[in-house]
């Protein structure tokens, strides 16, 4: 493997995708003139990798769904070769090499003009509220304080490895109004001898042998002041409880009633030991089934649901919509790069200058930055996971969610990424087809899986 020429051609993906990004979320809040963002929207509406068995064919029926529409692929493909070579040249419709990238156009049209119908990426065998950028990745510039007394790093995912999370017995704190097949409580749990509240559903019925299958809610950024335990995501967490599920919406620390300090996720392992607290709670309800657990994640929430699924073997499944799921380097070139062009607030990578200035730059010291990432460990992945990105988000690029899904297939794991043309950080126009996705997936890794 050649490394340099590997990041290389990662971080013109990033610098390519990224200027996407910000002219598409530039245009959305009026910035640009339409003229401007008609030209820059003549693109590919999906970069496809060449996986092993793909045919060309194959590629235009789960992309296009039509399979006989595959010389659109060659000549979208082709057409942005002539200007970017990292894109492939197809000269032969039956050759492909694995690794090639393709450009796939938009869904009904020949023009390059957007469609509104979900493209469906899948891995094959290994097969969310508007915000500003860096509102969506919460108080960055924040780094824990935590000390290590055998040298681990908090923000390691050896060190949240090394620690135990025995979670505490569920206590009853409000009884709700029910939902339609459904029960809800304000129930609270211990985490590092904090008191945090919790959001529970509990299905009506004849409890299943085992006990009910539970669904781990992780909600993405919300500024504390602005947190309420029983306001936005309603119809996420409806959803999941109609369908015979325990849902289970902690409040990470420092929100709503919950204790503690609210110092963001990603330079504090804090929420991150919330949420495997949580799993260790629920297993301990007697109306829950402990071995039939799943994560859901939205934005922030899917950076928490990543990282407990490579520390923690007791999650069976997980599903991230809109998710900061890129690996740390990544995120950060991808947000210095903003910052340098003027396109983004310096805020941004506060974070990373903040590691940076105690650990070097990623080229400096790449085993730190590698050891803090989740994507780092997808081999130690507890289960498959689906991802669901809008390719109109303006708060967390797209391109995060497609890293992760070819990262994931190269560490032999199983993954099923949707992307939604044109849609936001919430998947406001494509919700039912990304919810029904969703359960359909967690029925089939939680509830009825062996």
């Amino acid at each position: 493997m050649n490394f340099p020429n590997q990041l290389q051609t990662r971080m013109k993906l990033l610098r390519r995708t990224f200027i996407v990004f910000v002219v598409a979320a530039l245009c959305i809040t009026g910035s640009l003139p339409n003229r401007l963002y008609a030209q820059s929207m003549q693109s590919c509406a999906l970069d496809v990798i060449v996986q092993s068995g793909d045919t060309l064919s194959l590629i235009a029926g789960r992309t296009l769904n039509d399979q006989s529409a595959y010389q659109r692929i060659i000549n979208a493909t082709n057409a942005r070769a002539a200007t970017d070579h990292s894109y492939a040249r197809i000269d032969d419709a039956n050759t492909l090499a694995v690794g090639w990238k393709l450009c796939i156009p938009s869904i009904g049209t020949n023009d390059g003009e957007s469609s509104t119908a979900p493209v469906t990426i899948l891995g094959g065998e290994y097969a969310g509220d508007n915000r500003t950028v860096d509102g969506a990745l919460g108080e960055l510039p924040t780094i824990s304080q935590r000390v290590d007394l055998d040298g681990a790093n908090p923000l390691t995912i050896e060190y949240l490895r090394k620690q135990s999370y025995p979670g505490s017995p569920l206590t009853v704190e409000q009884t709700l109004e029910p939902g339609a097949n459904y029960n809800r409580y304000i129930v609270s749990y211990r985490s590092e001898g904090l008191k945090i509240y919790a959001l529970m559903t509990l299905p009506v019925g004849q409890r299943p042998a085992g006990g009910w299958p539970v669904i781990l809610f992780i909600h993405g950024y919300i500024p504390p002041k602005e947190y309420s335990p029983t306001e936005r995501y309603e119809a996420y967490v409806d959803a999941f409880a109609t369908h015979g599920y325990i849902v289970l919406r902690p409040d990470l620390r420092g929100h709503g009633n919950s204790e503690g300090a609210a110092i963001g996720a990603y330079g504090s392992p804090d929420y991150s030991i919330d949420v495997l607290n949580a799993v260790a709670s629920i297993q301990q309800y007697g109306e829950a089934n402990p071995a039939r657990i799943g994560l859901w994640g939205h934005s922030m929430g899917g950076f928490l649901t990543l990282r407990a699924m490579v520390v923690s073997h007791e999650i069976k499944a997980g599903v991230i919509w809109s998710g900061v799921v890129a690996s740390y380097e990544d995120m950060y070139r991808m947000f210095t790069l903003g910052a340098q062009m003027g396109l983004v607030p310096e805020s941004v990578r506060a974070w990373g200058d903040a590691l940076l200035g105690q650990f070097g730059a990623p080229e400096q010291n790449s085993t730190f930055w590698k050891a803090i990432s989740a994507n780092s460990y997808l081999a130690d992945l507890s289960g498959p996971i689906q991802l669901h990105h809008g390719t109109g988000d303006t708060v967390v690029p797209p391109i995060f969610s497609n890293l992760l899904l070819q990262d994931i297939v190269e560490a032999g794991g199983r993954a099923e990424y949707y992307q939604y043309p044109g849609d936001d950080h919430s998947l406001s126009a494509s919700f039912d087809t990304a919810m029904a996705r969703s359960i359909d997936f967690f029925d089939k890794y939680v509830k009825y899986a062996p």
